[in-house]
């Protein structure tokens, strides 16, 4: 059985992506904190697609938590491994630097870089002792241009493009790709409060991206077509931004 985590699955992007890798025949790992409902919501999308999964409840920003999930996973699954690991956990509190309190600053890159560190390094090991493994990291267009009012933000998805390519470094020989996705606008609860009419004529394809569109190339970066790219930042935003 091929397993595949997806960190902040229970729904947007995270939930596309785990439909999207059960339709490629994974048995699906739904991280989540707190929004149980919507994570067994997701779990019945698998289900829905022939394919199985369970709920795994961690806090990604928390270290011991996370480590303490994954590892009772591994102990309970002695013979197989998480071979598909996408970094989707995030979060905005976006607002001009100079009002920026402390905490905004902390828990954005707490959830995202830390976030990264905390889920992925467990889960490396196993992924080079059967030298084969997919990383696929969710970055943002915030992190590539940056965006005012975002400063945390795109510290800390800029973090994460510069994690993702020293690792694809460190991992390729052992047939492990590690690859970014960038998206822009994405019509998910991460862009409420934002004004779309005003944003969409920004983007010059008019219109904001849909989860399902982030969620195939997720799938492509995974499958083992993929298997020469890695180390790339790839940018999903209706041409907004090249």
């Amino acid at each position: 059985m091929k397993y595949a985590l997806v960190t902040g699955g229970s729904r947007g992007i995270g939930r596309a992506a785990c439909v999207r890798l059960a339709q490629m025949g994974y048995h699906i790992l739904v991280n989540y904190v707190n929004k149980t409902d919507a994570a067994e919501e997701t779990l019945e999308l698998v289900r829905q697609e022939g394919q199985d999964g369970e709920l795994l409840k961690f806090d990604v920003s928390n270290l011991e938590q996370t480590r303490g999930a994954i590892e009772a996973w591994q102990q309970a699954h002695p013979d197989e491994y998480i071979e598909v690991l996408v970094n989707n956990a995030g979060i905005r509190r976006d607002n001009l630097m100079a009002l920026m309190p402390a905490e905004d600053w902390t828990t954005v890159l707490q959830i995202t870089l830390n976030g990264f560190y905390n889920v992925t390094q467990p889960i490396l090991p196993a992924m080079q002792l059967h030298k084969f493994g997919r990383i696929i990291n969710m970055a943002s267009l915030s992190g590539l241009k940056g965006l005012p009012g975002q400063t945390n933000y795109s510290a800390a998805k800029g973090g994460i493009i510069g994690a993702t390519k020293a690792l694809a470094q460190e991992v390729a020989r052992r047939n492990i790709t590690v690859n970014a996705i960038a998206p822009g606008f994405i019509k998910t609860d991460m862009v409420d409060g934002l004004d779309e009419a005003a944003l969409k004529k920004t983007i010059p394809a008019n219109r904001f991206g849909k989860p399902e569109e982030v969620a195939s190339l997720v799938g492509y970066l995974a499958s083992p077509e993929a298997g020469y790219i890695t180390g790339n930042v790839i940018s999903i935003n209706g041409g907004l931004y090249t």
